[in-house]
């Protein structure tokens, strides 16, 4: 590090005060979900909720989580009523089943839906009422039950995020619950289960994950991030730890997302994008998402396409827009991604950094203008207002952002 570098480091450091957290215990490796007994055992668990989905339940996935647990002596009831972007309704089914089960751990195996809904069943059951009671940013009164949660694919990071994020039909949109308390005590990251992603899964959540860690390192410092006075959040802006684990899950992504895609059993891979996935969660549960998240969800609501294509597809046209504000970290994602950036200007290379996303993310199939998704033109003033009410991750952002800001941000992307 150079005396310039180190002056700089000692400034950042010395005028923050920023906080870092992520699941309580991190388990990681193949055939980690062998270890699932184990785990629920060491938090005291006897009767243990497995939420999932039926077409885990068809493939033989929750069968292998399933199986050491049984084998601990664990009474276990299995929710598998998980849906994409899940909706309220789902939730409150999978809190009804809870509350007859009477489960002391849950646990959310899948895709970060999977997990949503067993974050959302674990508060609910901790603290009673309903699901929409907890929507916002620190409403969680306190701990929830003790929560493991197991993902099979690689791209939410909600094995280690303190979100809870459901669809809400009803006004086609989506909203989140933000809560250190939705913490899952443990994560068990098993890249093997991974395996089994049909490609476009596999390349809808590696995009998220790279979302995920973009707008970590690109986000408003902590130093300005704009909390209004009175108010918490889990979100911080970005930050020194934020920037660690944000430019690894960006190098990860850049070297085996494509590969992953390509070839399913590519276990190197694999494991990579496991890893990126669960960097990127810690990256973006600490210092916040912001614009491309805020656009997604009524994109999402709208459409129904996943998560991770809808944040995929708008990711290089949010980075257009904040580049001025973010020059040299838009260029470093570039270099991270494994572009030779050498010798050019932090202009050319955050240009370069654009453009590099935008191939990735063709690369993978993955749709680059909103019109592929069926969104109509005369539906975008509708998605920018909603949007624009989402200001707990808009302030994130590191341009400050109008609301005719969003509706230009959509019209470039339709």
């Amino acid at each position: 590090m150079g005396v310039e570098e180190e002056v700089a480091y000692s400034r950042i450091s010395m005028r923050t005060t920023w906080t870092f957290h992520t699941a309580g215990q991190l388990l990681f490796g193949r055939d980690a979900v062998g270890q699932l007994g184990d785990v629920v055992r060491e938090l005291g668990g006897r009767r243990c909720l497995v939420v999932s989905d039926k077409t885990l339940a068809a493939a033989g996935i929750v069968d292998r989580a399933r199986a050491p647990l049984v084998a601990a002596g664990i009474d276990v009831h299995v929710f598998d009523g998980g849906e994409p972007e899940p909706p309220v309704a789902v939730a409150e089914e999978c809190v009804a089943v809870g509350r007859e089960f009477k489960p002391d751990v849950v646990l959310g195996l899948g895709g970060g839906s999977n997990m949503d809904l067993a974050k959302i069943t674990a508060t609910v059951l901790a603290h009673g009422g309903a699901c929409r009671d907890y929507s916002g940013d620190g409403v969680v009164p306190g701990p929830v039950l003790p929560l493991v949660c197991v993902p099979t694919t690689a791209g939410t990071g909600s094995e280690v995020s303190a979100a809870s994020v459901l669809s809400d039909p009803e006004q086609a949109t989506k909203f989140g619950i933000l809560s250190n308390y939705l913490r899952p005590r443990v994560a068990v990251v098993d890249p093997l289960l991974t395996v089994s992603c049909p490609a476009k899964v596999t390349a809808d959540s590696g995009i998220d994950a790279l979302t995920h860690a973009v707008e970590a390192l690109t986000a408003i410092d902590n130093a300005n991030f704009p909390l209004p006075s009175g108010e918490r959040s889990v979100y911080q802006g970005h930050h020194p730890m934020g920037d660690l684990v944000a430019e690894r899950a960006i190098e990860l992504v850049g070297r085996f997302l494509r590969r992953a895609v390509a070839d399913g059993n590519d276990l190197e891979a694999r494991d990579g994008m496991a890893l990126a996935a669960t960097l990127g969660g810690m990256a973006f549960s600490n210092v916040g998402v912001a614009v491309v998240h805020a656009l997604e969800y009524p994109i999402g609501g709208a459409t129904h396409c996943s998560h991770g294509a809808g944040n995929g597809l708008l990711l290089p046209y949010v980075m257009d827009f904040n580049q001025s504000a973010c020059l040299e970290r838009t260029a470093r994602v570039g270099r991270l991604l494994g572009e030779d950036v050498v010798g050019m200007s932090d202009v050319e290379a955050a240009a370069a950094s654009v453009a590099a996303v935008a191939k990735l993310r063709d690369d993978i199939g993955v749709p680059g203008r909103l019109r592929d998704l069926g969104v109509s033109e005369s539906q975008l003033p509708a998605m920018a207002e909603k949007a624009f009410g989402v200001k707990r991750i808009l302030r994130v952002n590191p341009r400050a952002v109008t609301c005719d800001d969003l509706l230009s941000i959509l019209r470039a992307a339709y």
